[in-house]
């Protein structure tokens, strides 16, 4: 079927609203209409993803419902008995709409669903589906993108987002429905009176925050001087704002000041269009809030919840975004060394981090002989570990974080969790002030222990079908027609994740990556230099990660800039050709 034909469907079809085909109608520029139709949405491993409008390629309730329709038909058919998913949603515009479609129409296929009152962040509906033990979860969200989108993440029984088996099975049973007439639906009123649909809220909120509060290591510590610290936080106009600041009073953290124009929950997300905490830009305000607070920290988190963006003044008084990195490897020593300290640290404890993450984890992983894994880019493997860990016994879970600005202690949530990193880092604040640190301090005294680490983070936007078959054909260049050298340093090991195939080039050998395959491609350097390139698996977007290590600050900052210059003079050409 041709994206015409797809087009055509939708404004013949009887199952489609006035009001969408008007929409549909009202668009003139035919690149537009293929971008809306060339294929349906993709459900991959994180869900779905993409623009609210209408048409099979974007966020609407009709795409909703079809993969509702298919989800509802892969539980029915892998389980017995009562079968229930809870399902939660966050600040962004057609969230609430778009959780109650879905509720809707697992309802009618006979499966009891769990929906929160109001908007939750995506790690309390990781910890609900544990909590309540619901085979399935969903919650509607896009993470920290653009107000146009909104996502439909789907996550397991176990509480982690579904990983490449189970999508793939969920996607089969989308794809059987090739008409709408064949997703059923029922009025929510019918589904509460038939005892298909509980609304939660309170009750599992409680349970959620008592946990948060359990992983408090250094508890006197906390007890007797969590008011010290003074905090800036801002919520983005999303869903941390409750439980962030509900968890932080209740541990004595009285001195929490919260941006006030970014404190309510707003899908518009009128000041910061793109609601990344990875952004400097978001921070402004909180920056402004400064001059008069003066404030040990400042951070911020994502619409969901589940990303934090820490920052601190430096030496010279400046305000810096710490990258997701240096927040995780901050966390990392602090848990790590807190435990042992405390003689609380197992002798098979593991840091898991995935391969696009800071190398500078592993030298202090092996400072205290504690195991580092890695996994592929994406928490899902994160929480796929700690399942294994549970199964086997072969290790402790101590902690676990992405370059993403994404991390988790504790395994009772089993993706990235804003509130668990927001309690950790007020901790480990409060650790180096009592020491007369500020966190800047403690990082650069991390620098100076095991060096100076600088990683990078390129995304080149290529939007539309075009750009998808672009992104493939320069990951395909660089798999098979790649320099063997980069500025003049030769590159001595290829990691190719597709292939399954780890290289050694000086050697000339070869073994077996025992990870999923994933179109990933990574290139590791004589000097310890490495890049790595994938397809964004949420945005139309390639990424190209970087990774130097220098002799001091500035040393590390010029090896990047040069780094930088010639991997993406590579990375140019291979989209060209």
């Amino acid at each position: 079927m041709t994206f015409k034909d797809n087009y055509e469907q939708w404004l013949k079809s009887d199952y489609i609203d006035e009001e969408t085909k008007k929409e549909l109608k009202s668009v003139k520029d035919e690149k537009e209409i293929e971008d809306r139709f060339y294929r349906e949405l993709e459900f991959g491993t994180g869900g779905l993803r993409g623009i609210i409008s209408a048409g099979s390629n974007r966020m609407n309730i009709y795409t909703i419902g079809k993969a509702t329709q298919g989800l509802a038909d892969y539980l029915n058919k892998n389980y017995t008995g009562e079968i229930s998913v809870s399902i939660a949603y966050d600040s962004r515009n057609m969230s609430k709409e778009f959780s109650e479609r879905a509720a809707s129409v697992l309802c009618a296929n006979g499966i009891i669903v769990n929906l929160f009152e109001s908007l939750r962040p995506t790690p309390v509906l990781s910890y609900t589906v544990r909590h309540l033990k619901s085979k399935a979860g969903i919650v509607i969200t896009a993470s920290h993108n653009p107000k146009e989108y909104n996502g439909y993440k789907v996550y397991n029984e176990d509480g982690g987002q579904v990983t490449d088996k189970a999508a793939k099975e969920i996607l089969d049973c989308i794809s059987k429905i090739t008409e709408f007439k064949n997703v059923k639906a029922i009025d929510l009123g019918k589904a509460k009176e038939e005892k298909l649909l509980n609304i939660i809220g309170e009750e599992v909120d409680k349970t959620y925050i008592d946990k948060v509060k359990a992983l408090t290591i250094r508890e006197e510590l906390v007890k007797k001087n969590a008011k010290d610290v003074k905090v800036i936080y801002t919520p983005i106009h999303g869903s941390g704002n409750v439980p962030v600041r509900r968890v932080l009073k209740e541990l004595g953290y009285d001195n929490v000041f919260v941006v006030k124009d970014q404190e309510l929950p707003n899908g518009n997300f009128p000041t910061a269009p793109y609601p990344n905490p990875e952004q400097p830009s978001v921070f402004e305000l909180a920056l402004k809030m400064a001059e008069d607070i003066k404030p040990d920290v400042i951070f911020g988190t994502d619409p969901d919840c589940d990303r934090i963006g820490v920052v601190v003044k430096d030496k010279s008084g400046e305000y810096r975004v710490l990258t997701g990195n240096q927040t995780g490897v901050l966390l990392t020593h602090y848990i790590i060394s807190s435990l042992k300290e405390l003689n609380k640290l197992p002798e098979n404890g593991a840091v898991i981090k995935t391969i696009v993450t800071s190398e500078m984890t592993r030298k202090i992983t092996e400072d205290f002989n504690v195991e580092l894994i890695d996994v592929l880019t994406g928490f899902k493997y994160i929480g796929e570990k700690i399942k294994e860990f549970e199964k086997t016994g072969s290790n402790t879970y101590l902690f676990g974080f992405e370059e993403s600005y994404g991390c988790l202690a504790g395994t009772f949530v089993r993706d990235k969790d804003a509130v668990i990193g927001a309690t950790l880092i007020c901790e480990m604040v409060l650790y180096y002030k009592n020491k007369g640190l500020s966190l800047y301090d403690a990082l650069i005294d991390l620098y100076e222990k095991y060096g100076f680490y600088k990683e990078s983070l390129v995304s080149l936007e290529l939007k539309g079908k075009e750009g998808q078959e672009k992104i493939q054909k320069a990951i395909e260049n660089l798999r098979h027609e790649l320099e063997p050298a980069i500025d003049g340093v030769k590159i001595v090991k290829k990691f190719d994740y597709k292939l399954s195939k780890e290289k050694d080039i000086l050697n000339n050998t070869e073994s077996v990556i025992e990870l999923p395959k994933s179109n990933v491609l990574k290139f590791i350097l004589e000097d310890g230099s490495w890049f790595v390139v994938r397809p964004s698996g949420t945005e139309p977007k390639m990424k190209v990660y970087m990774a130097t290590v220098g002799k001091n600050l500035s040393d590390a900052d010029e090896k990047m800039d040069n780094f930088n210059k010639a991997v993406m003079e590579i990375i140019n050409k291979a989209c060209e050709n």
